[in-house]
């Protein structure tokens, strides 16, 4: 186990004891939903560091364990719907300035790893049916939020070797939301 995921030194430590790396989803971060009023820089350093930094630098250390290899890879992040519609992130901008960034690492990446047949790419989902999700929000239409088995599925298919044509690309997993 890793720990702190912004941390270089131990994910690079981490990602070097694996020897056939082929595929890296990076799920971690947080959420802090409070309007810019109530939230100081720490609020937004704790947004960057959770979700942006961190992708970033297992993204790295991906990168280098699968040059190893020489076999291409594929890396999946996770955004947010606020990273592709920033006004939905009214009230949390914190959370979709870093989502945004996660949205242009996954871009950016994309295309500088696409000769070397590491595909880089992320989901974008929106509200997801999680118990957390309906005890915050209780009165929302559960229906049409997308499932956490469906965003898996989508993820497992732009982690696996069928894909071969996807990259550079941040997938809207809205459900019906």
């Amino acid at each position: 186990m890793v720990g702190d995921l912004s941390d270089e030194a131990a994910v690079t430590r981490y990602y070097d004891g694996l020897e056939d790396l082929w595929a890296s989803i990076h799920i971690a971060g947080a959420y802090a939903g409070a309007p810019i009023a109530r939230s100081d820089k720490s609020v937004l350093m704790n947004q960057l560091e959770s979700n942006l930094v961190s992708a970033y630098v297992c993204s790295r250390a991906a990168v280098a364990s699968m040059r190893k290899r020489k076999q291409g890879g594929r890396i999946v992040n996770v955004a947010a719907r606020q990273a592709l519609e920033p006004r939905l992130g009214a009230g949390s901008v914190a959370y979709t300035i870093a989502k945004a960034g996660m949205a242009a690492l996954t871009t950016a990446l994309g295309t500088e790893l696409a000769g070397e047949d590491i595909l880089v790419n992320a989901v974008a989902p929106s509200i997801m049916d999680t118990p957390a999700n309906r005890k915050a929000m209780p009165d929302a239409d559960f229906a049409s939020w997308p499932k956490v088995e469906e965003v898996a599925a989508t993820i497992l298919f732009l982690a696996s070797p069928e894909n071969v044509v996807t990259r550079g690309a941040v997938v809207p997993v809205y459900g019906k939301a």
